[in-house]
């Protein structure tokens, strides 16, 4: 059989998602998954004054959430 391997950030699905959910206006989510760029903007825009936290909260749920290096989040 020949499985393809897929590869997954280092970075764990329970961290990312306890830091989106409870300080994802300040983007602390995105510093720990090493988006830095876009952590200074939620942290000034205060997570887009929310909208833009809570998106990323739903796509870390669904596992459409991608760490700096494009790979998505551990489960």
């Amino acid at each position: 059989m020949n499985e393809a391997v897929i590869e997954k950030s280092e970075k764990g699905f329970v961290p990312t998602l306890l830091l989106a959910f409870f300080l994802g206006g300040l983007g602390v989510h995105r510093f720990f998954v090493g988006k830095i760029g876009t952590g200074i903007l939620q942290l000034l825009t205060l997570g887009g004054l929310g909208i833009w936290a809570l998106i990323d909260v739903v796509m870390i749920i669904v596992g459409s959430f991608k760490d700096k290096a494009g790979l998505p989040i551990k489960a």
